[in-house]
């Protein structure tokens, strides 16, 4: 049978009608919030590339973390932008760092927020990348060490989890990540901390505004030695599947928008929650193109929100969170 017997428009005659049919939907409980969080006093500084993104001291969280919570915000993943950094990004794991005072405050102020700790060096370094950085004299190249990386990020990953993380999710695409913070955590005692592990993160070209909000652009080359080429798709199912086995419970996507193809086949796959982070510079097309008067700004992020649902994804770190929870509610 086909038409005229058979009408699909039957089921869009009405919005009540589309909503009892509706595949896909998108909850507040979805929503994970990223916050940069620095040194100082009195700070709330807007980043330029990203309008209506905040770098925050600790003095004046309070306010912000009441409006994530009064919109029924549950989870916020936690950037720090730190007042030193050298070669081996030591403020990265001290145990009076930024994101750990940061993580401390939170819990003091709103201790049932899912405070996700960001795991990486970048931030942290003074050459801006992800580990630890070996110049060989005789090639003339800057090369980034795996595995001495592995030992000063688990350090990172065990202070974050003391000062009160709920969430360890590191982000620097070191082999064996994994696996050595998740036995790093074990030994120290924090068994039940969860991994969210940036299981498949490009070297994209998505990240632009947030190396300016978090002060973290490579002083030198780039990174395309650890971080993954954007053209390779079995690549990032073998990236997802050394996480699984080495102990992640959960995978990320990251990028999520051109990579909305690796979200599917990740979610075919594997049966772990499966996150897709919208970036930095996601968000601030949307927003530049929104302030123009160019495009309907709240149809296109429900439309995109969505489509990250449909792909596979069961949460969504977005810059959006607090315009979706709005929207949500009305």
């Amino acid at each position: 049978m086909a038409f005229p017997i058979i009408r699909n428009r039957r089921l869009r005659g009405s919005a009540a009608l589309r909503n009892l049919v509706r595949e896909t939907n998108v909850t507040i409980h979805d929503l994970i919030y990223p916050i940069f969080i620095t040194h100082g006093t009195g700070i709330k500084d807007e980043i330029s590339s990203m309008p209506g993104v905040y770098h925050y001291s600790l003095d004046l969280l309070e306010e912000e973390l009441q409006e994530i919570v009064d919109l029924g915000i549950q989870s916020i993943l936690v950037f720090g932008v730190p007042d030193h950094k050298d070669a081996h990004g030591s403020s990265a794991y001290d145990a009076h760092g930024i994101v750990q005072q940061a993580t401390r405050r939170i819990k003091e102020l709103q201790p049932q927020l899912v405070v996700i700790a960001d795991t990486c060096l970048c931030q942290f370094t003074d050459h801006g990348h992800c580990g630890v950085v070996h110049f060989d004299e005789q090639k003339q190249r800057a090369d980034v060490l795996n595995d001495e990386s592995l030992e000063l990020l688990v350090r990172t990953a065990v202070s974050q989890a003391e000062a009160g993380a709920d969430i360890i999710a590191p982000s620097n695409m070191m082999d064996g990540f994994v696996y050595a913070i998740r036995q790093g955590l074990d030994e120290a005692g924090y068994d039940q901390i969860p991994i969210m592990s940036y299981s498949v993160k490009f070297a994209s070209a998505f990240y632009g505004p947030f190396r300016e909000a978090a002060h973290s652009a490579p002083q030198f080359g780039d990174r395309k030695t650890y971080q993954m080429d954007p053209a390779n798709g079995r690549e990032a199912l073998r990236e997802a599947q050394s996480d699984v086995l080495e102990g992640a419970d959960f995978l990320m996507v990251k990028p999520a928008l051109a990579y909305m193809d690796l979200i599917r086949q990740l979610r075919d796959q594997f049966d772990l929650p499966l996150v897709a982070y919208n970036v930095s510079a996601e968000y601030s097309m949307v927003k530049a193109a929104a302030m123009q008067g160019w495009i309907d700004e709240r149809a296109i992020i429900m439309e995109t929100m969505i489509g990250f649902k449909r792909a596979g994804a069961d949460l969504i770190i977005t810059y959006f969170a607090k315009d979706v929870a709005r929207w949500l509610r009305e």
